[in-house]
C-alpha cells in the first residue's frame, strides 16, 4: 500500500515528478519507439537548439561527454537525430531532430501538455499561480543554499 509523504514538501515533489515521468514514458515506451527519459531530453534540447552540437549537449546535461556520445550515436541509428558537419570545424556536428524525432517530441509535448492539465484539475486559477510561486520559491531556496 502506498503512503503518501505528507509532512516533506520535497517528497512530495518527487512522488508528483515521478507520477508524471512514468505516464509521460508509457506513451513512448508502449509506442512504436521505445524512448527512455535521457533520450527523450536529448530530443528535448535538440528541438530547442536546432544545428547544436554533442559538446553543447554534454554543456547543457552535466553527463560525460561518453555516456553523450553512445546517447547520440543511439538516436542517430533509430533515425531520431540527423547529423550535418560543421562548415566551421569539420570535425564537429551539428544536430537536429529527424522528421521521425519531430514525431516523437511532438508525442512527448502533447503528452506532458495532458498531464500538466491533469496534474492541477480542478484547480481555481488562483490555486494554480500559488502553487507555482510556492515551487519558483522552492527552487530559488535550493539554488542559494
Amino acid at each position: 500500500m502506498s503512503r503518501l509523504p505528507a509532512d516533506d514538501p520535497l517528497e512530495l515533489v518527487h512522488a508528483v515528478m515521478h507520477a508524471y515521468r512514468s505516464r509521460q514514458y508509457r506513451v513512448l515506451r508502449d509506442g512504436a519507439h521505445d524512448i527512455t527519459h535521457m533520450e527523450s531530453k536529448a530530443l528535448g534540447f535538440f528541438a530547442r537548439h536546432p544545428g547544436a552540437t554533442q559538446t553543447d549537449l554534454v554543456a547543457h546535461s552535466g553527463r560525460d561527454k561518453g555516456q553523450t556520445a553512445r546517447l547520440v550515436a543511439g538516436l542517430r541509428e533509430r533515425g531520431l537525430l540527423a547529423a550535418e558537419p560543421d562548415a566551421a570545424d569539420r570535425r564537429s556536428l551539428r544536430l537536429s531532430l529527424t522528421a521521425d524525432g519531430e514525431a516523437v517530441q511532438a508525442l512527448l509535448a502533447a503528452q506532458a501538455r495532458k498531464l500538466s492539465k491533469a496534474a492541477v484539475g480542478g484547480f481555481s486559477k488562483d490555486e494554480r499561480d500559488q502553487v507555482a510561486a510556492l515551487l519558483r520559491r522552492m527552487l530559488a531556496n535550493l539554488d542559494g543554499a
